[in-house]
């Protein structure tokens, strides 16, 4: 086929373009939800003085944990040496960089004074975690940008490993560092664990698995191709190991705060719905949203035998993005939800609400700032695969005689 006249786009082209119209759109509004918190106030949200971190922090905390998580592709391929994964490692790093990007704007605009950013930026607390969080997400980004140096510049090709190592190293101490966040949180029993950091490890591999094999899968229809069905069943059991050893730690997790005798009746409230003033939102999300169709029924679509076919993986993959989102809610809402429990076997009571259980509900503005974050991502990731060369580069001719048999 020849070239189409001048002045005509190619199909390629016009999804290309409707892409980024659409990413813009939803990178757009929530910027004016932003600036509409900025001009109101947290008043037009649901968050109060005991829910701090509202769902912003949800979408933050999920794009953050899945950037490091989605960068373990291509660890696998350039530290561990599989050559199937190596040439997806572009494609990796740049969905690190682009899900980071998102999630520490949608940080920066939940500040309520996205100006003071510049005060956090050079004014260290040395003693809090947040000031290593600092350091931890800007040197991400910079050994990332190295990362993805050494892989697409040929003479810079016999570094990729020790770049590779060191993005691998950086990742879990990111990750750990976002663990610790709540670990390390006194002023909120419901958190202080140190499986926190592991267990945020453990999830992020799980997450930013799933959002690489969707991301890949779309951009293999985007460009007409399909995954050979050995690597696509290898990248299914991978997921189905992650999600398995998610599920594992975070029933531990709960194990061990039930160990604890005043940690008792936090689990009932998050578990059971036990609790003056509580209710079956955080039992339904926990028990239905995250283990049953967000760890069991994936691992069913990705390990049973009749299933692990193209769309039992992707319905896999995005029920496990689906599970991630509810698995945070309990924990950062239901977290914070539950009063804290200053003087144990007593009950308190006060103008402040002392020992109530606080009844947080989402609004508008908050979903549609953390929608933008998720925009600004698939914004960077879209005009990054179209300019330069993210696409895994796979044996295409077999791929394409496969897809027509």
């Amino acid at each position: 086929m020849g070239q189409p006249p001048s002045g005509f786009y190619t199909i390629e082209e016009r999804v290309f373009y409707v892409l980024l119209a659409i990413g813009g759109l939803v990178t757009g509004v929530g910027l004016a939800a932003a600036h509409y918190m900025e001009e109101h106030g947290h008043i037009v949200t649901g968050m109060t003085n005991q829910v701090v971190w509202g769902m912003p922090h949800v979408f933050a905390i999920f794009m953050i944990v899945a950037a490091s998580g989605v960068l373990n592709v291509a660890s696998i391929g350039s530290v561990f040496g599989n050559a199937a994964y190596k040439p997806r490692g572009r494609l990796s790093a740049l969905l690190c960089a682009a899900l980071l990007a998102g999630g520490l704007t949608v940080l920066m605009l939940d500040l309520g004074r996205p100006d003071r950013v510049i005060v956090a930026a050079t004014h260290y607390n040395f003693k809090s975690v947040f000031a290593w969080n600092v350091f931890l997400y800007s040197g991400m980004f910079a050994i990332v940008a190295i990362y993805l140096w050494t892989m697409m510049e040929r003479r810079m090709n016999r570094y990729s490993k020790a770049a590779g190592m060191a993005a691998l190293v950086w990742r879990f101490v990111l990750t750990t560092g976002t663990g610790s966040i709540f670990g390390f949180l006194v002023a909120r029993q419901a958190y202080q664990s140190a499986l926190l950091a592991p267990l945020f490890i453990v999830l992020s591999f799980g997450w930013g698995l799933a959002v690489f094999l969707i991301v890949q899968s779309a951009m293999y229809a985007w460009n007409g191709l399909v995954l050979s069905d050995a690597l696509r069943q290898r990248m299914a059991r991978l997921l189905g190991v992650f999600v398995a050893a998610s599920l594992y730690l975070v029933a531990v997790y709960h194990l061990t705060n039930l160990y604890f005798a005043r940690q008792g009746s936090f689990e009932a409230f998050i578990l059971l719905g036990r609790g003056a003033g509580a209710n079956g939102v955080f039992p339904a999300l926990f028990w239905v949203g995250y283990v049953a169709l967000g760890a069991l029924l994936p691992l069913v679509l990705l390990f049973h035998p009749r299933a692990g076919g193209p769309r039992h993986v992707m319905a896999a993959a995005l029920l496990v993005l689906a599970g991630a989102f509810a698995l945070l809610y309990v924990f950062v809402i239901g977290g914070q939800s539950y009063p804290l429990d200053i003087f144990p076997g007593y009950v308190v009571h006060s103008s402040f609400a002392d020992g109530a259980i606080e009844h947080y509900v989402p609004r508008l503005p908050e979903v549609l700032l953390g929608m933008g974050g998720l925009g600004v991502a698939f914004l960077l990731t879209t005009i990054g695969v179209r300019v330069l060369d993210f696409m895994p580069q796979d044996d295409f001719p077999t791929a394409k005689a496969d897809a027509g048999k």
